[in-house]
């Protein structure tokens, strides 16, 4: 059985995109997770807990909802 892709979409390799082309690897190292973490997000393989989720919203200046659509 293959599983779904959560219902979560995101916009998080735009988002690096316009902060200066900020890395994944930079990414991951401000909210403490790890860049292969960031490339699964982005690829919409796995939605960040709640928390993850208003770190990466924080280091971009923007609220979570810009970061982050649920598609339910």
């Amino acid at each position: 059985m293959v599983k779904a892709p959560p219902p979560i979409k995101n916009r998080i390799r735009e988002m690096r995109f316009h902060a200066n082309e900020m890395t994944q690897a930079d990414l991951a190292a401000r909210i403490g997770m790890t860049r292969q973490t960031i490339v699964a997000m982005e690829q919409g393989k796995y939605s960040p807990s709640l928390e993850t989720a208003f770190r990466i919203a924080q280091v971009f200046g923007v609220e979570i909802g810009e970061v982050f659509q649920w598609e339910g």
